[in-house]
């Protein structure tokens, strides 16, 4: 089965890039003011490239390096020391385990760009994604992934934590950093208008939807049936979470849009992201269903209860979420529930200290936000010097 493990790894591989490049970039873009989708699209791209450059450097060595240390890789595996075109991680060649891992390091910081759009520097969100996705992602990636503390032969909380493909890794890290970003940023001056695209934020959470399937099934690093399990109920997640929040939307206002109805899917695959290598599809099912009404009253939570402009709802959708998911693992049966809420607020309280830390040390090395004529014209031409758009909005 290596051949075979490989060929799915490889395409595994490619769709979870295409979840970023150009899946997040048009879903968080169409949801932007047409002045700023530009600017969404060079986060998203400009991260793609320099997280693929420090996972090489040494994320990938912090995050999988054969060091003895449960709370990091150490620094053997550097620029991919050591690893070999014959080199095996399982039944498939390492340098591919790399590159997989890779993906998931570049969108877990692209996450975040949900949450300060429209008014933060270019500068510093090249600095603050660095930072984070080395001093934050690759040790819990460690943690959780590479044999360190939560899940290796002698984890903290007893029993190993239960998170198959990221639901603790990438949407609670993510979402949480996206919360203090954006308190710590301050709200928009003007949050009332709608998005410029409905149309680029159906189309993107179409192209991520798809990409998912590589991202959860990918996960299981080999072609064989659970690897087809994890996509099944990947999709009906999404699908049940979709209809969940149109449904809801509609008893409380009135209307379903079509924002919503993406959305839903978003917060269907966040959900079901821990949980899809263990339940089937009925339980997948359940997921779903509950994960389209939780994820649009947190939205509704942090938006107007809490006043937080977490722009894009990173935190409702996919915080909340993958925190969901992890949680239900154990309700399901399928893992112990000390051990994943045990999980869930150790990673918590290290990427709320750590987001908070590189925050400060970059804010002091670049603005952390635009100027307010920057912020009322657009960061597309002031930041980038191009327009999408002959007309702006």
């Amino acid at each position: 089965m290596v051949g075979a493990d490989t060929a799915w790894i490889i395409v595994a591989t490619a769709l979870v890039l295409f979840m970023t490049l150009p899946g997040l970039a048009l879903f968080y873009g169409g949801l932007v003011r047409a002045r700023n989708v530009l600017s969404v699209f060079m986060h998203c791209y400009a991260i793609a490239c320099l997280m693929s450059v420090l996972w090489l450097v040494v994320g990938y060595s912090i995050a999988f390096g054969g060091g003895t240390s449960g709370f990091w890789g150490g620094l053997d595996k550097m620029f991919l020391a050591g690893v070999t075109v014959d080199g095996l991680s399982g039944t498939i060649p390492e340098v591919l385990f790399f590159a997989f891992q890779m993906t998931f390091a570049i969108i877990t910081p692209a996450l975040i760009v949900g949450a300060y759009v429209e008014r933060i520097n270019f500068g510093f969100v090249m600095l603050f994604s660095g930072a984070w996705m080395l001093l934050c992602y690759a040790p819990v990636v460690h943690w959780v992934w590479g044999g360190g503390i939560l899940a290796g032969d002698t984890p903290f909380f007893g029993e190993a934590v239960m998170d198959f493909a990221g639901g603790i890794v990438v949407h609670e890290t993510a979402g949480i950093a996206a919360l203090v970003v954006a308190v710590m940023l301050g709200a928009r001056r003007d949050a009332s208008k709608p998005p410029h695209n409905p149309g680029y934020v159906m189309i993107g959470a179409a192209m991520l939807w798809v990409g998912w399937f590589g991202f959860n099934g990918g996960s299981q690093l080999a072609a064989d049936g659970g690897a087809a399990m994890a996509l099944t109920v990947t999709h009906i997640s999404a699908a049940t979470a979709s209809l969940t929040w149109a449904f809801w939307e509609r008893i409380k206002y009135g209307k379903s849009s079509l924002v919503g109805l993406v959305t839903g899917t978003i917060a269907g695959l966040a959900s079901i992201t821990p949980a899809s290598g263990f339940v089937g599809p009925v339980e997948a099912l359940i997921i779903g269903a509950v994960a389209g009404i939780l994820c649009q009253e947190a939205v509704n939570v942090i938006r107007n209860m809490l006043k937080i402009d977490d722009t894009l709802d990173v935190f409702a959708v996919h915080g909340v979420g993958g925190i969901f998911g992890t949680l239900m693992i154990a309700a399901f049966g399928y893992g112990s529930f000390a051990a994943q809420a045990g999980s869930l607020v150790f990673v918590g309280v290290f990427t709320i200290v750590v987001t908070v830390v590189i925050v400060l040390v970059a804010r002091a090395i670049f603005p952390l936000r635009v100027d307010v004529e920057t912020e009322t014209t657009g960061l597309d031409l002031a930041q980038h010097g191009e327009r999408a758009y002959e007309l702006t909005s």
